[in-house]
């Protein structure tokens, strides 16, 4: 069986642009970027072939739920960014459903490259809030 994966250095390069954020005197909104970012670690960690994409998909619900908290905290502040890793996640989202459906080295693919893109979103986000966290 051949084996399948995200990329671990797109996990590595959203790690490398959000820095380390968070700390006691922080806004609460540098420890939901945190959330985000490790839920993006946990979708670029994940093994599809051991797996399968029910991890991807579960990984994918907990960032909805993580850039929510993100977008309360925040407020309207940081709204344009948050909305492009919210529509960048809804094209992993559906990514992920192709490749359930027909699980082919095309759909995989496209998983990756959302993926991709995933990252560079939650990129634009950590360099917009670097002033705060």
């Amino acid at each position: 069986m051949k084996r399948h994966s995200i990329s671990a250095a797109t996990a590595l390069m959203v790690i490398a642009l959000l820095g380390g954020c968070g700390g006691a005197d922080q806004p609460a909104m540098c420890d939901s970027l945190d959330a985000v970012k490790v839920s993006v670690d946990n979708l670029g960690n994940a093994n599809i072939s051991e797996n399968g994409m029910s991890q991807v998909r579960t990984d994918l619900n907990e960032l909805k739920t993580d850039l929510q908290q993100l977008a309360d905290d925040a407020k309207s502040q940081f709204q344009p960014q948050v909305d492009a890793v919210r529509a960048a996640a809804d094209r992993l989202s559906s990514a992920v459903t192709a490749a359930k459906a027909d699980p082919t080295a095309s759909t995989l693919g496209a998983v990756g490259t959302a993926m991709t893109g995933l990252a560079d979103a939650v990129g634009g986000l950590g360099t917009a809030m670097s002033d705060i966290c």
